[in-house]
């Protein structure tokens, strides 16, 4: 008995040293991440970086607040776009769930979530660039709302299942018709969580890529509109960094530092959300 227990503490130990182990890695990846970037990127971002545009290689100075814009621009309307149709959606599968259909739609929801976003792109490309017969901003904004409308979808109808099931009998009790009981009572009960999961979705969306570069091209000066190529952070970082300018890579590293802080900021703001009553009522 006595080497039982003492095998079971050294497994106890071990794991627990595991576990410590590996959080420390996750944090120090981060911060490592994070210095690397101040490091490298730190010296290019300042007045200029947010106020002018690109400069030819070899010149030193300019900005990239085309890109800034554009970015704004595209993350905008996915937003616009994938919000509202992944909120409904996600109210459907909560409120109105039968089984086949809601297993089907969650299930292609998963599938979505798990498919390489350079797809989504090729997708985007195939039905609004070709068509179109030019890059734009238009086909940058559909491709990320794709992306945006199941992640929406899946985290509205976690936090409305856990929504108790007694405030939807009362408010049903009182005489209240399933629309109203939904949004008057459940929504608002979930409303922060859900807010939440919409913060984390823009978030994950907004440093994207590979939908981009199939979709919106690039543009070294302004855009006057969605159907024009237009420039993105994401797409600038990658189009920099493969170039073989030594100034156009401390652009693409301050690019990168300013889309990892703006991240950071939309998960502080999820943080702060759930921190500030974000619990649903028992």
């Amino acid at each position: 008995m006595t080497s039982r227990n003492h095998r079971r503490n050294l497994i106890n130990n071990f794991m627990l040293t595991l576990s410590g182990v590996c959080a420390f890695l996750t944090v120090s990846t981060l911060f490592l991440i994070l210095a690397y970037l101040v490091y490298n990127g730190g010296k290019s971002v300042n007045l200029d970086f947010f106020t002018k545009l690109p400069l030819a290689p070899g010149q030193e100075g300019g900005g990239m607040a085309n890109a800034i814009l554009g970015s704004a621009q595209v993350v905008l309307f996915a937003t616009i776009v994938g919000l509202p149709i992944g909120f409904f959606a996600g109210v459907y599968l909560a409120e109105f769930g039968g089984k086949t259909l809601p297993f089907i739609i969650r299930y292609t929801a998963d599938l979505l979530n798990g498919i390489p976003s350079i797809v989504i792109g090729i997708f985007a490309w195939t039905i609004v660039v070709v068509p179109m017969h030019h890059f734009s901003a238009l086909a940058g904004g559909l491709a990320l709302s794709l992306m945006l409308i199941p992640i929406t979808a899946r985290s509205t109808e976690q936090f409305l299942l856990e929504v108790p099931r007694a405030m939807r009998e009362g408010a049903l009790a009182l005489g209240a018709n399933k629309w109203r009981t939904i949004a008057s009572v459940i929504v608002p009960a979930a409303r922060k969580g859900i807010m939440t999961g919409m913060i984390l979705g823009v978030a994950r969306i907004s440093g994207e890529t590979a939908p981009l570069l199939f979709t919106r091209l690039n543009n070294q000066f302004w855009s006057t509109g969605l159907s024009e190529p237009t420039a993105t952070l994401p797409v600038m970082i990658f189009l920099h960094a493969v170039a073989p300018y030594e100034d156009w890579h401390r652009q693409a590293w301050a690019a990168g530092l300013v889309l990892l802080g703006l991240v950071l900021l939309a998960n502080i703001a999820a943080r702060m959300v759930i921190s500030r009553g974000a619990s649903l009522p028992k």
